[in-house]
């Protein structure tokens, strides 16, 4: 029988939850949105909410692999480069004439199997993510180049069908419908993460990779089918892209830099073992509404890739620097403690 919480309980709980980093992002994101809504008369409309969300799509889609693979302490640099490769697949499809459909379901699979020899490498042959994902954001971004070369394929170049799909709009909100799409690409991350048994593994993994074997969690695959499920999203990435952008060698280039430091904002941990899925999404709001808003006020696109890079290295440092200066406190509490003779 369990035993009811006392009222000190439930308030500090209640704080705690309040205190919690993805609370306190969720919170920013909040002030971020009411302050740009009242400094820029034109962000608070439809038709700004639809194009922020549309541009945070590929954003917010690679943010939810890349979770999962930053909590193994593991790292994948290379997603923007097979977004770019699952691009350049459809426009060069596109150009040869074939039906969309067939091209796109190429994209896919050149998007898993880029997934899958990143897996095999680092899962199996044991060689350094950080080695492997560099390595292969040269290979996939020059294959892409083979493909299409310096052709482009723009989005009106597709059936109009599915063009018209991507610019559709929950009635007068603005709220594109492909955001319902990805709302459930995060329910399924958010419950393999969270719920499943092989999700606590990861945890266990980012913490310690002797520890997890001990327990049973099968290391290898777990990394393997991870960077399966990245090379899928990045394809699916790859779809949208070209027909809400278009199709180049090009494509997508850089938006690495932007995914992880948007999920290292909400909170993941890039030493492995700690982090969520809520996080990761607020991080990635939080950048996409600062870019957004700057954009608005024609700021250059350099300025916001110095924002983008500040952010990168205040998630890496900051947590690093408060968890000093918690050690440092708890210290002096201790040696207060302590009787002196």
């Amino acid at each position: 029988m369990s035993e009811t919480l006392t009222v000190p309980e439930k308030q500090r709980n209640l704080v705690s939850r309040f205190a919690s980093r993805d609370a306190i992002l969720v919170g920013i994101l909040i002030v971020i949105l009411l302050s740009a809504s009242l400094a820029l008369p034109r962000f608070a409309s439809p038709v700004t909410v639809g194009y922020l969300l549309l541009n945070a799509v590929p954003l917010l889609l690679i943010a939810l692999p890349m979770t999962l693979i930053i909590i193994t302490g593991e790292i994948d640099l290379s997603v923007a480069s097979i977004v770019g490769l699952s691009t350049a697949t459809i426009g060069s499809l596109t150009l040869q004439g074939w039906e969309f459909g067939p091209a796109v379901l190429m994209a896919l699979v050149v998007g898993v199997i880029a997934g899958a020899v990143n897996g095999a490498l680092i899962a199996f042959v044991g060689l350094p993510s950080l080695a492997v994902t560099i390595g292969t954001l040269a290979l996939y971004r020059g294959l892409a180049l083979v493909f299409i070369g310096d052709n482009s394929v723009s989005s009106s170049q597709h059936p109009a069908e599915f063009a018209a799909f991507v610019n559709l709009k929950l009635g007068a909100t603005g709220i594109p419908v492909v955001i319902l799409i990805v709302a459930l690409f995060i329910g399924i991350f958010a419950v393999v993460l969270h719920v499943t048994p092989f999700g606590r593994g990861l945890y266990a993994l980012g913490y310690s990779r002797e520890a997890a074997t001990f327990v049973g969690i099968t290391v290898g695959w777990s990394k393997f089918w991870l960077y399966i499920a990245s090379g899928l999203t990045c394809g699916v990435v790859g779809v949208f892209w070209s027909l809400y952008y278009s199709a180049r060698s090009d494509s997508a280039t850089g938006l690495e830099l932007t995914v992880i430091a948007a999920v290292l904002l909400g909170g993941i941990s890039i030493f492995g073992g700690r982090g969520t899925i809520v996080g990761a999404i607020a991080g990635v709001l939080v950048i996409s509404s600062i870019n957004y808003a700057l954009r608005l006020q024609r700021v250059p696109d350099v300025v916001l890739i110095i924002i983008t890079g500040s952010l990168l290295i205040i998630s890496v440092i900051g947590p690093s620097v408060f968890a000093a200066l918690r050690q440092r406190q708890y210290s002096k509490r201790v040696r207060r403690r302590i009787p002196r003779d």
